[in-house]
């Protein structure tokens, strides 16, 4: 039901007094009206966490006389220049994090425009119109009878207008809360998005400086087993060895540089890799990283806070509990058309066909009007409307209550991969370090002729490997690290997007 109500000045005065009146009696019982909001108001829903992590106990057997590092910045805690230069360029540079902040600004924007919707509206319009009008025409061929009939015509018309749509039911409102949750959604997201390219430069690093390491073993051992060839093939020449010694010698060397393609190609990738997350062409930045030295200690992490922590912590969660709360306020929008929209217009115009007159007396034609539009015939379909409301609601409950369990989750697998992987770092480098002087101790007695060379290069083999080992966990250990940084939430500063959750709920 559409119903609009004018007033234009062409009445007499009485009359126009009285309309004006009646005018603004409605418009003031409306506007009594409008300080109800309909829906539901928002209650931030309490999701239920453990007091602590069940793996931190892993956790507790590390170095405790070193301090964790702070959240925001837990790629300082690796006490490597390279990585925290990297890590900036990516802060800086990232296309990514370039594109997730362009979101938060449309995000804004949006929940302005919302919020401009409850402001009276304004527009300014004039027009001059020249015409030569047919005489057969209908309004033509009438009017060429009069005298002083005149077929060029120009028209004129100025107008000022405003209009204004009162919230009576409060779905304006309810509109603009949900724009504005959004966008904290977003500036959540772009956190999220912040926390994830910290975290996804630094695993390539390491994975670069693990290839690093494990290219300088294979090749330390590569020469190691050459100048044992060289060995051999001296005493086969004074016929202390033989052939089969010399081929096996070969084969070991072959077996330690077979080891190199796919080391030098992962190498490789992790720099192509690092270059994009830095937003720059492959090879841009990948000689600063060839010679640089590889200093990296793996940090104590904290996990003061607990569970409870990640609600405030992890972006992921807190852009799902901004759109729980988005879908709770598109509830009212939904409900608000229940109740009937009533507008207030008003418009100061002027309109002559004589140039010069416009803005004449004669020429002034003001107008108010009072528009109500109602779907009283329609609530089967608002009821339709509502129900979807709120079962996108349910669906935005249920999404916010799994993204804290995933982040418990990731919280939990990150610590038994970082404690475990420590532990089998200590353990190799115990196993090195045995196989360094059985090895030493073989290739002497096989110089004095007391083994023979199978026993020599088996344990070339089994250092080779324990070596390459030790360099894939220690680099598998910081690894581990960044990802117990990623899934605590760690890499932005909490400070604003905290806030405004927080004051919303």
């Amino acid at each position: 039901m559409n119903i609009s109500i004018s007033s234009p000045v062409g009445a007499s005065r009485s009359s126009s007094r009285r309309s004006s009146l009646r005018l603004g009696a409605i418009a003031a019982a409306l506007i009594g009206l409008a300080g109800c909001t309909v829906g539901p108001d928002y209650v931030r829903p309490d999701v239920k966490t453990n007091t602590d992590y069940t793996s931190r106990s892993l956790l507790q057997a590390r170095d405790a006389t070193r301090a964790a590092p702070a959240l925001d910045t837990w790629w300082n805690g690796f006490d490597d220049p390279e990585l925290a230069r990297i890590i900036s360029r990516v802060m800086a540079q990232n296309l990514d994090l370039a594109a997730a902040m362009a979101r938060v600004d449309q995000a804004r924007a949006a929940a302005r425009e919302a919020g401009a919707q409850l402001a009276p509206q304004g527009s300014l319009d004039g027009q001059v119109v020249q015409q030569h009008q047919s005489t057969k025409g209908p309004l033509g061929e009438i009017a060429s009878q009069f005298p002083g009939y005149k077929r060029t015509q120009t028209l004129e018309t100025l107008g000022v207008g405003a209009s204004w749509e009162i919230d009576v039911a409060g779905g304006l409102h309810r509109g603009a809360e949900a724009a504005d949750d959004e966008a904290q959604a977003a500036e959540a997201a772009q956190d999220g998005v912040r926390v994830s390219v910290a975290a996804e430069a630094a695993d390539s690093y390491f994975q670069v400086r693990g290839a690093q390491e494990r290219i300088r073993l294979a090749q330390q051992q590569i020469d190691t087993e050459s100048q044992l060839l060289e060995l051999v093939k001296v005493r086969l020449a004074g016929g202390l060895a033989t052939s089969r010694e010399v081929a096996q010698a070969q084969a070991l060397v072959l077996q330690a540089k077979t080891t190199l393609p796919p080391l030098r190609t992962a190498l490789q990738q992790q720099l192509n890799r690092l270059d994009v997350l830095m937003g720059a062409a492959p090879g841009t930045y990948a000689a600063e990283l060839k010679d640089s030295p590889q200093t990296f200690t793996v940090p104590v992490i904290g996990t003061d806070g607990g569970p409870d922590m990640l609600l405030r912590r992890r972006p992921d969660v807190i852009a799902a509990e901004r759109r729980l709360a988005a879908s709770n306020a598109r509830i009212g929008v939904a409900t608000a058309e229940y109740y009937p929209k009533v507008s207030l217009g008003a418009l100061l115009g002027a309109e002559s066909l004589s140039s010069g007159s416009l803005f004449s007396s004669q020429a002034f034609q003001p107008q108010a009007v009072l528009g109500l539009h109602w779907r009283l015939f329609d609530f089967g379909r608002v009821d339709a409307e509502v129900a979807q409301a709120k079962g996108a609601n349910a669906e935005a409950l249920a999404q916010y209550r799994q993204s804290m369990l995933r982040a418990t989750e990731d919280v939990e697998n990150a610590i038994v991969s970082l404690a475990e992987l420590e532990t089998q770092h200590r353990d190799l480098e115990a196993e090195v370090q045995a196989h360094v002087q059985a090895r030493d101790a073989a290739q002497d007695a096989y110089k004095g002729g007391a083994v023979s060379l199978i026993e020599v290069l088996d344990e070339d083999r089994q250092l080779l490997n324990a070596r390459d080992e030790l360099a894939r966990v220690h680099a598998d250990d910081a690894r581990a690290a960044v990802a117990t940084f990623r899934a605590l939430g760690g890499g932005w500063s909490g400070s604003t997007i905290d806030a405004k959750a927080v004051a919303a709920r």
